[in-house]
């Protein structure tokens, strides 16, 4: 059935209303007001209590995209008891008493990211028993922060190597797990450098659910991990070729050292709590569907799939859906990849996908949005995107040529003169993306 424009209009209107729902609800501020609270001297994180009397030494590390976000919560319970390092992705809007702060790089690391990697090692380093270490990582820490294994890798050889990580069209979690075995911090190490302190890390996770070591390539966790995933890893996305000269020895004469395992006596007194993650998106977005009248299903089989795979897969899955009859909405949270080929356009995958989608359900009462949650997608000023059955119509009436900007990986440029383009800033936030689809 053709949508009548109209009727698109307000699908397109109540799915792009729904997402900025979601994104409302799954802020840094209420996740702490759920999960971390000090009273009486004891501060509860999740399901842990630790009363900060009993420790000679509180220390506070905060990195990522809602490093400042974080720390602004935990300060508004500790107050001044807190201090510590800050590395966030963008300048801080204010400053609190005790803390120093970096602005690291994103995606790709800076000279900056590196001098905040050796000031938390510093920090950290050889703390006693009786010292607290309160990590709080999100979304954006692996490239804001960096420390690299070899003494004599330059910023130009790290960058570079993540360069290649992340045009290679790998997994959020195969790059992270290179990222690991090429730095000092990440993978364990940070949390190898505080032992014996006592050590609970409080996660923002814009990583799956049963992989919580890949967020911010897991400075503070033991990492799952190993040097023959590395090799195979670089083998299959054809990496060694790609990676600058300093770093393809350590491929091609087997010489990346091992990270540090579970049964390293560094995570004896370490605990993780992830408080903020996709799933809370995923919940959140279903609710407000089936308020909605939309029969919901979640479907997260297709994370980390390449774009096309993942959009074919749920538009199939959508109309199978749609056939026992009623409004019917398929919820799909964390990532697509897309492999960027030459320079590329101005876009991102979540607009990716939707322009490809556009494609599929031209002329079909169904509506597609993907958008992440940190308010950035790619090298575009949008966060994601919302198309229906219109879209494409809509392109032509403008000139625009929908599959040869999907092939010059510039999706932005027709989604932003269709309107489909949503634009929100960045949120300060990163739970990974969402795609939502809807029948009517």
């Amino acid at each position: 059935m053709i949508p009548g424009e109209d009727a698109a209009r307000r699908m397109r209107t109540a799915l792009r209303d729904l997402f900025l729902q979601v994104l409302a609800q799954c802020t840094v501020p209420a996740a702490f007001a759920r999960h971390v609270q000090y009273e009486r001297g004891v501060l509860r994180i999740a399901e842990d209590l630790y009363p900060i009397g009993d420790y000679d030494r509180l220390l506070v590390v905060a990195a990522g995209k809602a490093a400042h976000l974080m720390v602004d919560a935990l300060v508004a319970q500790l107050g001044e008891r807190a201090q510590g390092i800050v590395v966030g992705v963008n300048d801080p809007l204010s400053q609190h008493h005790g803390f120093r702060y970096f602005t690291g790089g994103h995606p790709l690391p800076t000279a900056e990211s590196l001098r905040a990697g050796r000031a938390l090692l510093r920090y950290v380093q050889n703390q006693p028993q009786r010292s607290l270490v309160i990590f709080m990582l999100s979304g954006g820490s692996s490239a804001a922060v960096e420390a690299p294994i070899e003494e004599d890798f330059t910023l130009e050889d790290v960058a570079a190597t993540y360069q290649a990580l992340l045009l290679s069209g790998a997994p959020i979690a195969e790059m992270n797990a290179i990222r690991k075995h090429l730095s000092g911090i990440k993978g364990g190490r940070l949390a190898q450098a505080a032992a014996p302190a006592q050590q609970v890390s409080i996660l923002i996770s814009d990583v799956p659910d049963d992989k919580l070591d890949a967020l911010g390539s897991g400075p503070t966790m033991p990492d799952s991990s190993t040097v023959s995933d590395c090799y195979a890893i670089a083998q299959r996305y054809r990496l060694s070729e790609q990676f600058p000269p300093a770093v393809r020895p350590l491929f091609a004469k087997r010489r990346l050292q091992e990270t540090p395992k579970a049964d390293e006596a560094a995570f004896v007194g370490a605990r993780w709590w992830p408080i903020l993650s996709n799933a809370t998106a995923q919940r959140a977005a279903a609710e407000k569907a089936a308020a909605l009248g939309f029969a919901v299903e979640v479907d997260n089989s297709c994370d980390d799939w390449d774009y096309a795979r993942a959009a074919d897969y749920l538009l199939e899955r959508l109309r199978q859906l749609r056939r026992g009859g009623g409004r019917v909405c398929l919820i799909s949270g964390g990532e697509v990849t897309v492999k960027v080929s030459g320079e590329g356009g101005v876009g991102g995958r979540n607009q990716h996908f939707a322009l490809y989608s556009a494609g599929k359900i031209a002329g079909e009462a169904l509506t597609v949005l993907s958008a992440g949650s940190d308010g950035i997608d790619g090298n575009s000023p949008a966060t994601g995107a919302v198309v229906d059955g219109t879209s494409l119509q809509r392109a032509q009436a403008l000139g625009l040529d929908c599959g040869r900007e999907l092939a010059r990986f510039n999706s932005y440029s027709v989604l932003e003169r269709l309107g489909d383009a949503i634009v929100v800033g960045p949120t300060g936030n990163n739970i990974r993306d969402l795609r939502i689809l809807l029948a009517y």
